[in-house]
């Protein structure tokens, strides 16, 4: 009989610092979304192998409002966790991560992390209103001791001068009658000398307490350490190997791993889920971000745990879990705006206001965006985007929109953030008329912003499209379902990346492809979009 196999990401795209929660023979898996709304993605599986997005938790301005917040702001490394008929989800939200200066680090060691607990008896809510914890540091994870108690472990950090940003790991009591922290922190893990010690999980086996927490950065140092003690507060003694799980060979099938979570299967097997990333060949760019991979783990005879394999390296293809096959359906390649909802494929940035930026109902059939302000707003920007879950894709676009003025756009953008897109936008001005043009911002040039030159089109509906082959991307347009017009601008989609940035600004997102609308004379000139289109492919196709 063949070993059935778990291939490896299994949460492909932008889904980072994976938090895995198992309940009867379900298991799910939340992640982060930072500045991304709604927050979190909570994904779904029955066999470890087959996952399925089916829910996003915090959909409330009382949950979240991120509007203001910096790029890779918002919600950091959320925890999922099951106890007393109720999930528990604990979440980051961050509204200041701290900018480098030209003539020094002025204000960069501030910043503002706020802690809070939703919950919710089923996994698609609605959730609760939050309860506020702290903001003492990020990567809180709420921990249900086997005695009925709750304690919360999160980083410490520490901004003075001279110190360990990242000062350890703190655990304070938390009492879900009070609805609060109680007692004093406690220190009880500061890391070691590979440093930037975050994401704990606290776990119980044996009479002993395990603490796993992430090390290294987020990069190519990523790694995930264990310490065990037999009283929660510690002492913790680390564990013999130091890091149980690392890409540290630069030949090593996925980058970047690290940040892991536990779960242990009905038969008692124990898998890792953690992130991972993949550079594109010979750029050394994870364009589709940091994404998750899973992995079993075994527990030795000296009560450690490690690859199975010993190696301590993640793994493209690992052995699934003797569970019955659970295949989700394929996603179809067409989505048709015919859904009092966005389809959840779909989010928008920061606002907890969507019918400022768009609806479904306004033209029933089509998804209306409502310009509003510039595409690398950080309050009302009207972008309804997916992921880009492969190197190479095809995505494409109906829309309708007649702008009066050159301050009315709308279009096809291939996006990571403020400072790194690539636009496809129809608009007019006096000279051409209506017409269409790719706005490029460019982290790792000088200019910052690049415009390709006007091509002047007729009015009426008109399609867009872009192909994307690893770092090459081209965009099309037609109308009346013509031939397809090539721009003949070919542009580097490799900057829509994690590495391609400017000193000192925190990227820690992925690619995403979607709509766009702006009116920057304030009038909300609203574009109207039929369909929009994603189809995975191979380079040769």
């Amino acid at each position: 009989m063949t070993e059935r196999l778990i291939h490896n990401p299994i949460l492909k795209g932008f889904n980072p610092d994976p938090s895995i929660a198992r309940v009867g023979g379900d298991y799910y898996i939340a992640t982060s979304t930072f500045e991304w709304f709604p927050g979190v993605q909570i994904h779904h599986s029955r066999d470890l192998v087959n996952w399925r997005l089916v829910a996003r938790p915090l959909t409330r301005a009382s949950q979240l409002d991120m509007r203001g917040a910096p790029d890779s702001c918002g919600v950091w490394a959320p925890c999922l966790s099951y106890a007393d008929g109720l999930f528990h989800l604990i979440y980051t939200d961050v509204k200041r991560y701290g900018r480098t200066t030209v003539g020094g680090a002025s204000g960069a060691s501030l910043r503002d992390f706020h802690n809070y607990l939703v919950t919710s008896p089923t996994i698609e809510g609605d959730w609760s209103d939050p309860i506020y914890l702290n903001s003492s540091g990020f990567d809180p994870s709420l921990f249900h001791d086997a005695d009925g108690r709750k304690y919360l472990v999160n980083m410490l950090w520490d901004h003075r001068p001279g110190r360990n940003r990242f000062a350890g790991i703190v655990l304070q009591e938390y009492s879900a009658v009070e609805q609060c922290l109680v007692d004093e922190r406690r220190l009880i893990f500061e890391g070691t000398a590979l440093g930037l010690t975050e994401a704990p999980h606290l776990y119980q086996r044996d009479g002993w307490y395990y603490l796993l927490t992430a090390e290294g950065g987020t990069g190519w140092n990523h790694a995930v350490t264990m310490a065990r003690a037999r009283e929660i507060g510690g002492p913790y003694e680390l564990h013999p190997d130091r890091h149980i799980l690392s890409s540290h060979r630069p030949d090593a099938e996925l980058q970047r791993a690290g940040h892991a979570d536990l779960v242990q299967t009905e038969a008692g097997e124990t898998y890792a889920v953690y992130l991972c990333g993949r550079p594109l060949p010979n750029r050394g760019r994870c364009v589709l971000g940091r994404e998750t991979a899973i992995q079993p783990m075994a527990w030795g005879e000296d009560g450690w745990l490690r690859t199975v394999d010993g190696q301590g390296l993640p793994r493209l293809a690992v052995p699934a879990p003797d569970l019955p096959p659970a295949p989700e359906p394929t996603p179809t390649e067409r989505t048709e705006f015919d859904t009092a909802h966005l389809p959840i494929d779909f989010q928008w940035l920061r606002s907890p206001y969507p019918q400022e930026l768009f609806s479904l109902a306004r033209r029933p059939g089509w998804l209306r965006l409502f310009g509003r302000e510039t595409i690398g707003s950080l309050f009302r920007q009207a972008l309804v985007a997916r992921r880009q879950q492969a190197f190479c894709y095809s995505a494409a676009t109906r829309m309708e929109f007649e702008p009066a003025h050159y301050q009315q756009a709308a279009g096809l953008v291939c996006y990571y953030n403020a400072s790194k897109f690539h636009y496809l936008f129809v608009s007019h001005d006096e000279a051409v008329g209506r017409h269409i043009r790719v706005m490029s911002s460019l982290p790792d040039q000088p200019q910052g912003d690049a415009f390709t030159p006007p091509v002047p089109i007729p009015d009426g509906v008109v399609e867009l499209r872009v192909e994307v082959d690893y770092e090459r991307l081209r965009f099309a347009w037609r109308v009346d379902e013509g031939a397809w017009n090539w721009l003949a601008e070919r542009v580097d989609a490799s900057i829509l990346s994690d590495e391609a940035s400017a000193p000192g600004l925190p990227n820690f997102t992925g690619a995403f492809v979607g709509m766009a609308c702006q009116d920057l004379a304030g009038t909300a000139k609203p574009a109207d979009f039929d369909w929009f289109d994603y189809r995975e492919r191979d380079f040769s196709a």
